[in-house]
């Protein structure tokens, strides 16, 4: 601790306090110390970026446009078929590869047994890749 014997009653202290310059100091330099390890580690990465592909990329699968109306007929690709039909296109389309995607429309009216008999049928006889389309926007 420093002391300042001064000449006079009245002179003031114009020594500058050394201790927070201090103290400040010291917590800067161990905010250093432990965030800078972390900064400059890195990963090391020998190929960065994938080989470029020496074939082109596949055709993108067929698409089957399967249509659900509110009266229970069912449209494949627009041509109406009766469910013993559905399921034998469906198993002739199972065995391709790759498999075709389903698109199925589904009218807001139609009746949700025809809709569920339908998903059995396409999962059932094995095709995966079913999705719904919505066609109404409002």
């Amino acid at each position: 601790m420093a002391m300042a014997v001064g000449k006079g009653e009245g002179q003031s202290f114009t020594d500058i306090n050394m201790t927070p310059l201090i103290d400040v100091m010291l917590v800067l330099l161990i905010i250093f110390i432990i965030t800078i390890p972390s900064q400059t580690h890195a990963v090391k990465i020998d190929n960065p970026l994938p080989p470029p592909p020496n074939q082109p990329p596949p055709p993108p699968p067929e698409v089957i446009n399967l249509g659900i109306d509110f009266d229970g007929t069912i449209l494949w690709n627009a041509a109406p078929v009766d469910r013993k039909t559905l399921q034998g296109y469906i198993g002739e389309e199972s065995t391709k590869d790759p498999q075709p995607e389903v698109h199925i429309t589904v009218d807001k009216f139609a009746k949700y047994e025809i809709v569920a008999q339908t998903l059995a049928d396409l999962q059932h006889r094995g095709l995966k890749k079913i999705g719904f389309v919505n066609n109404d926007y409002f």
